[in-house]
Formats: C-alpha cells, structure tokens, sequence
C-alpha cells in the first residue's frame, strides 16, 4: 500500500530545499538520497505541481509525498517467541523484549516482530493483510531497546479502528523510566515539536519551528540520591519523543546511549525505559481493554537497588 504524506512549509522554512526540508520530516524518516529518488520519479509535488529536489519552499506551500511499499514488502514470515499477553481474533498484545525491532529498517530485513505477524495464521485463509504489507499489523512502535506492551492488529478492520485511536490520541500509553537527576516539579506537561536532527540523522531533537508536535506528561514517582522514577504519558508519538523530551528538560533516561551521558549507568545495558500500561477499545467488542506489565530484571533491579541506597551518583 502506497502511503502518502502531506506538509506544509512554515515560515522557518522559507528558502528551504525540498529535499532537505522532507529528509528533516520524522515520517516517513527517509535518507535524503531515497527523497530525491522519489522526487525523479514524479512522486512529490508542491502545490499540486511535480517538484524538484532542489526547488525552494515558500511558507504555506502543501508538500505531497508518496512512498510505495518496499520491493512488494519482501516480508519473510518468522517464528519467533513472544511473550503474548492477551490474543483474540482481532489484536495481539505482547510483551516486548530489549533488542526486538517493531518492523523491517535499514539493517534490520529479518528478525523483527512485523516478521512475526507475518507469520501467524491470522490471515491465512485468504484475509487481506492488516495496513502496511512491509509492517503488517503494525499500528504504534516502541524503539529497539525500549521494553513493554505493543498492541497489533490481525486483520485490517481492527487496524483501522486502532490506526483511527492512535490519530485521536484514545490509545493510552504510559511508561517507567530511570532518569538522571530530580526533576524541580512533581509532575509537569512536555510540550516541543521533535523533528529529524539538523545533523546527525539518527538522531531525533527538539526542533522549533521545524519539527511536529509532541507532548509527554509526566510525574515524578520516587527520588532517589542521582536519580529518580518518573510516570510518563504519551499524548503523541513521535519517534523517541520520551527520550528527547525527558533530554530536553535534563533529565535523560538512564543508560540511554543516544540522548543520555556516554558513562554506563545502574548497570543498564540500554535505556531505562518500560512501556508498562496499554490501553485501549477494542476494535470489535467496544469493550476498554487495559493491560500492565513489570519492568524487565535490569530495570527492576536497579530501581531497588536505587531504593536501598545500594547505587546512585553523588
């Protein structure tokens, strides 16, 4: 299935190329040399006219792209083990692990969750896929090294009704992190637009003017001597928003090699960052299904130690 992406140029956008400005848009998240491929094959126009990789934007100008499916998906059914926790007919609720990626990226063809899906039997019996073939089910992620509760969808009506909650912000996501320092406020309301780099581009940042909207509640659940366990709520979803936001108002995740200190921490080998509570209606039954799940052993016991006194930083 072709997705299409609409923009609009601002005014910090003025002068800007077409294909910096779209490789610089979080989704679809493609390099600059796959934009301008795109752009020669007639897929992008600027204000309903075919565009030029190299043409300047004006403020208000509506930027079309359309990205096709990759080479007809080239998704390879797995068996991989997952820890389900709950399944019907219509969605899969799992228990995602550190290391497992969502979908099929740059360097990751095989071994994914969306690989998976791929291959259980939901569809088998002639069903259409559900959204994306090259990410089939797929409706919300969780990055690579980030734990806990993903809901997918196993068969194209329930991945429109969750695609539609996600977009009205009904899903309800919420998380444990370990971040560095104490916050000043119990709790408080993160609202940034996060965008692409402007350098590096496998890194996300807070980026005004230029980036979309994105906003994290949060609150602070126990402080600890150099740290401290924070609640977080996802009232977006843009790529590792938790991580930049949290970043942002220093006080990155714990063990985070991107946005965090470069020293180990806690004894982490990733980010202390667990999508602990999942919610939402069912796409069938209308029903609110809630689901809750502990944070993986590294986290929990850095968190008593923490708790004991045991680590921390001066």
């Amino acid at each position: 299935m072709t997705q299409v992406f609409r923009f609009r140029a601002g005014e910090a956008d003025a002068g800007q190329r077409l294909d910096v400005f779209l490789a610089a848009q979080p989704e679809p998240g493609l390099s600059r040399a796959r934009i301008q491929a795109l752009i020669r094959s007639g897929r992008c126009r600027v204000g309903g006219r075919p565009a030029r990789a190299g043409q300047r934007l004006s403020p208000g100008d509506e930027v079309v792209l359309e990205v096709p499916p990759p080479e007809a998906a080239g998704l390879v059914p797995e068996d991989i083990p997952l820890d389900v926790v709950y399944r019907d007919e219509d969605v899969l609720v799992v228990n995602k692990p550190r290391g497992l990626v969502v979908h099929p990226a740059a360097g990751h063809a095989r071994g994914t969750l969306a690989n998976t899906v791929a291959g259980m039997a939901a569809w088998e019996d002639g069903e259409d896929v559900p959204g994306d073939p090259a990410r089939p089910g797929i409706v919300h992620r969780l990055d690579k090294d980030t734990t806990g509760l993903l809901v997918v969808a196993l068969n194209p009506q329930a991945h429109q009704r969750l695609a539609e909650q996600v977009q009205r912000r009904a899903l309800r996501r919420e998380y444990l992190a370990i971040v560095h320092g104490s916050p000043p406020v119990e709790s408080g309301r993160i609202e940034a637009p996060v965008g692409r780099h402007p350098t590096d581009r496998k890194r996300m940042a807070v980026t005004p003017g230029r980036g979309r909207e994105a906003i994290t509640h949060f609150r602070v659940l126990e402080r600890y001597r150099g740290f401290s366990l924070v609640q977080c709520r996802l009232e977006t979803g843009r790529t590792h928003q938790i991580r930049v936001h949290l970043a942002y108002i220093g006080h990155p995740v714990a063990g985070d090699p991107v946005y965090g200190p470069r020293r180990q921490a806690l004894g982490l080998t990733a980010q202390a960052l667990h999508a602990f509570r999942l919610g939402f209606v069912h796409p069938r039954t209308g029903e609110w299904l809630q689901f809750e799940v502990p944070p993986p052993e590294d986290m929990a016991r850095a968190i008593e130690a923490l708790r004991r006194g045991e680590a921390g930083e001066a």
